[in-house]
């Protein structure tokens, strides 16, 4: 979700009006009172890469616990997951009935947090697209913020291998949410994300109305609106290394027509997303 990747020469530091620089060693709990930390994760046929992630995971934070939310993989995924759960506590699995998607599957490790007691909630896709050397810097970058993006639009961040027509469309849809939403955030879309789970309790996200690639810009928003300090720390944005991408171009334009429904409510002041808004 070889041997573990070498740091880049810098990571950068969090965007912020405190910049925090990234650490370069894997992440420690520092003293009792360190945060409970849950990295999620979500899968459908992973099965070729999640035994090198999760591997990777606990090189840069092997105090982290690592929840797999897996959607009854035809690969083998799943049984993967509860043979590794059976040896390594710090493994946990959600096993769903079908194929439900990445918002409902993101909703599900969010309430398994909340529910069990954690701080944090590292969230990262399966596939090796969020490199897990920037995992210590957003882990670093909480100390400050209740959200910390992996961000490909600050400097120092970028994709690797996009085609330009993918890229324009992310450029732009990020433009209209800064726009609508007027969240100070370069990157709204993408799902490498840590959350302070005491913000995510605060968010409604019970209420969310996305499911589809939309979901990041609303749950990000809703989390906004509870006052969260929004952090940002550039990340390269790297291609899978194993198996299909998942993205489908009539999700995504079904994603671009409800943000435009959500952020033109919020500009014209007649949405009632959540309570209370930011001021």
């Amino acid at each position: 979700m070889q041997g573990a990747p070498a740091f880049p020469p810098r990571f950068g530091s969090a965007v912020s009006l405190s910049p925090t620089p990234a650490p370069l060693a894997p992440a420690k709990p520092t003293g009792p009172a360190a945060p409970r930390l849950l990295v999620s994760i979500a899968t459908y046929n992973e099965r070729e890469n999640l035994p090198k992630l999760i591997e990777e995971i606990h090189q840069y934070l092997p105090h982290a616990d690592v929840l797999v939310v897996d959607d009854n993989s035809p690969d083998g995924t799943g049984k993967y997951v509860d043979e590794l759960a059976a040896r390594d506590s710090r493994v946990k699995a959600i096993h769903r009935a079908g194929k439900l998607g990445l918002g409902t599957a993101t909703l599900a490790a969010m309430r398994y947090a909340m529910d069990h007691g954690y701080d944090l909630l590292q969230n990262m896709d399966a596939d090796f697209s969020h490199p897990t050397r920037f995992l210590p810097g957003l882990q670093d970058g909480m100390a400050n913020h209740d959200v910390m993006i992996g961000s490909r639009y600050v400097r120092g961040g970028g994709t690797e291998n996009w085609p330009l027509a993918r890229l324009v469309i992310s450029r732009c849809v990020n433009g209209l949410v800064r726009f609508l939403f007027r969240m100070p955030v370069n990157d709204a879309s993408g799902a490498f994300r840590c959350y302070r789970v005491a913000n995510l309790r605060m968010a409604k996200l019970e209420e969310t109305k996305s499911r589809g690639y939309s979901f990041q810009q609303e749950v990000l928003f809703r989390v906004h609106r509870t006052k969260a300090r929004l952090g940002e720390l550039p990340i390269i944005f790297e291609n899978r290394r194993h198996g299909k991408s998942k993205v489908n171009s009539k999700e995504a334009l079904r994603s671009i027509a409800m943000i435009v429904y959500l952020g033109v409510q919020n500009f014209f002041g007649t949405d009632r997303l959540i309570g209370p808004q930011r001021v």
